[in-house]
């Protein structure tokens, strides 16, 4: 089938909610992935990290292979062996709480937002406390969480019981809090919203408050969790452990899986009949989980990670030197932005069209995110598009 057949079909009969660009991709091997006419692009910013491992790591390709041929899907009124083999592990690498599986990221914070209404319940308090800048899903209560207004927009009225106040502020979070707070919910570092990183004195004191005034702490994981910042959770970067965290994206390495884990006395306050998920934690997704646990262990991503995202900072900071109109690089492990005075979708595209597959966020923020695989030579390659990208303004 030829680009302008898919093009006209996506036309016809696919709802357009998505901005897409005239490129159709075929196949992906690693770091890389092909376009139908053959074109080669270095991807740096694999499906939102939801491929963390690169495309079509083999042990997960392997896993997925082998499980479907025994058992693709069976209801959670059954056990099922690999669910939770899957739940021992994610506690055991986190802080020995207990699992609830999903299919995405709005999903596990959906499912969040529901545990800390149950925690709450018998107090009357229902108030969840949010950063702006923050992004946590598209469903009506997680883009209700949402600290950007662009994805509310047309959704009114909205669901009640939630608050929006500025990050890395504690002060705020302080005079945001009343007798109904239950929960804060928080990325750890701020994807959606420019790679903004919470300070360390800021979750430590946001720790302390909520053991203080008996509220949860809720980070959000999905997008910076399973060793994306050279730890298998953000949160162990900094030292404060939180009652709950939320995973998706490269949990699975490219097929849909979601997870929340929370602290075993408030996990079990989700009975039977409370919440549930038809595919959530089947056996062919928690194969093709297990096995991207195993490969980050076997192969040492975390270290890779650590090593390559100080690599590609430096490699960035060197093109800060050489262009006046980047303001600012931040970021940790291989969650890496870019801010610029100028708008970058321009320089986005650029990078496309020279072989280069990057994001802009925020107008202004390049997200550079490779997988945890990606090598110095790599590395060398994207920043060379990326300079000659830039030079071409």
């Amino acid at each position: 089938m030829k680009e302008q057949q898919i093009f006209s079909l996506y036309k016809k009969f696919i709802i357009p909610c998505y901005k897409q660009y005239p490129l159709v991709m075929a196949k992906g091997k690693g770091v890389n992935v092909w376009s139908l006419k053959g074109k080669k692009y270095l991807d740096f910013f694999p499906g939102w990290a939801v491929s963390g491992l690169g495309h079509c790591s083999p042990k997960v390709v392997a896993a997925i292979r082998e499980q479907s041929k025994i058992l693709l899907h069976v209801s959670n009124n059954y056990y099922n062996k690999l669910q939770g083999k899957l739940a021992e592990k994610l506690s055991r690498f986190s802080f020995g709480g207990k699992c609830f599986f999903c299919n995405s990221g709005a999903e596990a914070n959906e499912a969040a937002i529901k545990l800390a209404r149950l925690y709450g319940k018998k107090e009357q308090r229902y108030q969840i406390i949010s950063m702006k800048n923050s992004f946590h899903g598209r469903t009506l209560a997680t883009l209700t969480l949402t600290g950007q207004k662009k994805v509310k927009e047309g959704f009114s009225p909205l669901p009640e019981g939630f608050k929006i106040v500025p990050f890395n502020n504690l002060k705020a979070i302080q005079n945001a809090i009343t007798k109904k707070t239950v929960a804060i919910f928080l990325e750890p570092i701020q994807g959606e919203g420019g790679i903004n990183i919470a300070k360390k004195d800021y979750l430590l004191s946001l720790r302390r408050l909520c053991d203080k005034r008996k509220i949860l702490l809720v980070f959000d994981e999905v997008q910076t969790g399973m060793g994306r910042t050279g730890r298998f959770f953000c949160y162990q970067n900094f030292g404060v452990l939180p009652d709950v965290i939320t995973l998706a994206k490269t949990l699975g390495g490219g097929f849909p899986i979601a997870a929340l884990i929370a602290k075993k006395e408030i996990a079990d306050l989700m009975l039977p009949g409370t919440h549930a998920s038809t595919f959530g934690g089947s056996p062919l997704a928690c194969s093709a989980a297990l096995a991207v646990l195993k490969t980050i262990e076997k192969e040492h991503l975390l270290e890779n990670t650590k090593k390559m995202g100080k690599y590609l900072l430096k490699k960035l900071e060197d093109l800060k030197k050489k262009y006046p109109f980047i303001k600012e690089i931040r970021g940790l492990g291989l969650m890496l932005g870019v801010e610029l005075k100028i708008p970058c979708q321009e320089i986005v595209e650029k990078a496309l069209k020279n072989g280069l597959l990057i994001n802009c966020t925020q107008k202004n923020v390049l997200r550079i995110m490779p997988p945890l695989i990606v090598t110095k030579k790599e590395i060398d390659k994207a920043i060379d598009i990326l300079d000659k990208s830039l030079k071409s303004l």
